[in-house]
């Protein structure tokens, strides 16, 4: 191995932690902090209204995935607004990230997501729209809609990927195959826009050499972000019931660390990493129970980067 790219491409460069985490983009694209406020534009889903399918994802929730924002019956403004009372107590003033996060928030009349969108976009301390949504749901009038958003402040769009490997979209019921998604990402990426792509690691039936080979192609795409997350059982939903009469393995925690720790320094350096966990909600969650305390876990797995000397980028150069 090239020692000077080594040392080029040391952890230092993304602060104390050694992976490129979002906090350490944001302060160097803008400075300071930015909150995020998740936000319901009211939108459904192809895989729910019976356009790909009805029941949706097997692990998404009726929330769609939503639970942390507010109500659709509220305005954008007023969303934005009620998300900014929460957060009060630990903001410090680095402005917001509008998060359209249930659902799937280009599912809908032009018209329609140009009036939510504009909403956000006009409320000044919003610094930037992120946007979930399918790689199914991106015709031509949509991308120049967000093209045309980007040109006034920035657009990240997220995609839910999950895996790349076809009998574990089918298990999930993802609902399109992998070249929509490879679609999506490069008429975003020619329209300058960021695309975060959601990866969920331990799918049943999945080895780590399977997440690995995920890892490795969204390394090939332009992507910008990628958000990684242990499978969450959910109550009232079609995994819940899934898992009670075929129990499948849940990962440790000491388990999850080992395969993310693998993923994380297999993974691109210039890829910005905005989850390393996630935590779904507390009512709700049925496995794995280890993840509730999330500030514990975090704590816990950056003790464990830092002990195994894993770093982001680590075995991409080495490979």
């Amino acid at each position: 191995m090239n020692q000077s790219i080594h040392a080029n491409k040391s952890p230092k460069r993304w602060g104390e932690r050694p992976y490129h985490s979002l906090d350490y983009a944001l302060k160097s694209i803008y400075g300071q902090k930015l909150y995020k406020i998740a936000l319901n534009g009211g939108c459904t889903c192809p895989n729910r209204d019976g356009t790909v399918g009805e029941r949706g994802c097997i692990f998404c929730s009726a929330g769609g995935s939503g639970e942390f924002a507010s109500s659709s019956a509220l305005t954008v403004k007023r969303q934005l607004a009620e998300g900014k009372a929460f957060i009060k107590d630990k903001y410090k003033g680095g402005g917001y990230i509008a998060y359209f996060q249930a659902f799937t928030n280009t599912y809908a009349p032009l018209a329609y997501l140009t009036d939510i969108f504009t909403q956000a976009l006009a409320d000044p301390e919003v610094k930037l729209l992120s946007i979930a949504t399918r790689p199914d749901c991106l015709g031509g009038d949509v991308l120049d809609l967000l093209a045309s958003i980007n040109r006034r402040k920035p657009v990240w769009v997220e995609l839910g990927l999950q895996t790349i490997h076809p009998e574990s979209a089918a298990f999930i019921r993802r609902g399109y195959d992998l070249p929509v998604f490879d679609r999506a990402v490069h008429e975003l990426a020619l329209r300058g826009i960021p695309v975060i792509v959601h990866v969920i690691l331990f799918l049943p039936g999945e080895s780590l050499k399977e997440m690995l080979a995920t890892i490795d192609y969204l390394n090939r795409l332009p992507v910008w972000g990628v958000k990684l997350q242990l499978l969450h059982v959910l109550k009232n939903t079609d995994l819940a019931e899934y898992y009670q009469a075929h129990p499948f393995k849940i990962p440790s925690m000491e388990e999850y660390f080992e395969a993310l720790g693998a993923c994380v320094a297999r993974l691109r350096p210039e890829i910005v990493i905005h989850r390393l966990t996630g935590d779904g909600p507390k009512d709700l969650l049925i496995a794995p129970l280890w993840t509730r305390r999330k500030r514990m876990v975090l704590n816990s797995l950056h003790a464990y980067l830092k002990s195994h000397d894993i770093w982001q980028g680590k075995d991409f150069y080495e490979n």
